[in-house]
């Protein structure tokens, strides 16, 4: 869902210079036991390492690319891992293939309630004034002025809140993620691209989210003690480790310490909408689509781990799962 923030964001900012990020790991920085518990936690899970990856069944042959949507260090290096395998693929499948970012773009225009509110309360009223405030001055520093961030619907407040403020602000977004790269080539070299998924379905998914458990998320995320751009630092550099599994239960792991009472409930079903629903029918829409083909798929690498990922769901379906290296 990452992916769709990063879209937002692109019509929201100003374009600068690439600048890279730095902070400090936050797992390395944990508690021994604390970390030992994650790391552990990770290793169990199905295909916990790894970023890219070939299933095949028959005649069919599915490329899996697990991307991180904003640019880094190795952007530029795994496209040109990717091109060959583009190449030879006669579909690209993204999360939101470049005419549905293009519509999305077009659509928000014309309907801001997509994503903000246009009626009735906004965030000043529905988070109070000291969360407001803490609020507004973490947009800020994301260079999304208040009056912006007044309307955002809470989901969309939050998951704004998940991306740090160096990342936000400094030319990353600008400069095209490798998820936009690939679209891009692939278009270019005249490989279609489609869409993993059909977009209002997610809309309506995200909008049926209660209020209060919007409003909660916020809070959550603002509850967190730490500093966000060292979140984000973590999460970009166990990335390019391919420690996927170990990003995903890091994450669990601090919002279940800081999300309250309700913490393990509430990650489940935000877990439920992002990653469970949806892995599962993009494993169906390829089971349906990509049959006797040779396809590629790229979408966020926190999609891959898991007995809810997609790897082990094309397993589960008879797929032999194999990892490829990144550097031929």
């Amino acid at each position: 869902m990452l992916r769709l923030v990063a879209v937002i964001l692109l019509v929201l900012q100003p374009v600068a210079a690439l600048a890279l990020c730095e902070g400090r790991d936050l797992i390395d920085a944990m508690p021994e036991a604390e970390q030992q518990e994650v790391q552990a936690r990770a290793a169990a899970t199905p295909y916990p390492e790894g970023l890219l990856w070939r299933a095949e069944k028959g005649e069919t042959e599915i490329t899996i690319f697990g991307t991180y949507h904003f640019r880094h260090a190795e952007t530029d290096a795994h496209l040109e891992r990717m091109k060959p395998l583009i190449d030879a693929a006669d579909t690209v499948y993204l999360e939101m293939s470049l005419e549905e970012q293009k519509s999305f773009q077009d659509k928000l225009a014309r309907d801001p309630s997509i994503m903000f509110i246009t009626q009735g309360e906004t965030l000043p009223t529905l988070l109070g004034e000291d969360d407001w405030q803490h609020f507004r001055a973490e947009m800020e520093a994301r260079m999304i002025p208040g009056v912006m961030a007044a309307k955002f619907k809470p989901l969309w407040a939050a998951m704004m809140l998940g991306i740090g403020p160096c990342e936000a602000k400094n030319g990353g977004l600008g400069g095209g993620g490798i998820d936009e790269m690939i679209g891009e080539y692939a278009t270019e070299h005249g490989t279609g691209t489609r869409s993993l998924e059909n977009f209002a379905e997610v809309l309506i998914k995200l909008d049926s989210t209660p209020l209060d458990k919007q409003i909660e998320m916020i809070r959550m995320t603002l509850a967190w003690p730490g500093d966000p751009n060292d979140m984000s630092y973590t999460i970009r550099e166990r990335y390019l480790q391919q420690q996927v599994a170990l990003m995903w239960e890091f994450s669990r792991a601090v919002s279940l310490k800081y999300g309250g009472p309700t913490a393990e409930e509430d990650f489940a079903r935000l877990e439920k909408i992002f990653l469970t629903d949806r892995n599962a029918g993009w494993a169906q829409k390829l089971m349906a689509e990509a049959t006797g083909r040779k396809v590629v798929v790229a979408a966020g690498a926190g999609h891959l781990p898991g007995e809810i990922g997609l790897l082990y769901l094309l397993e589960q379906e008879g797929f032999t799962i194999e990892r490829l290296p990144l550097r031929p």
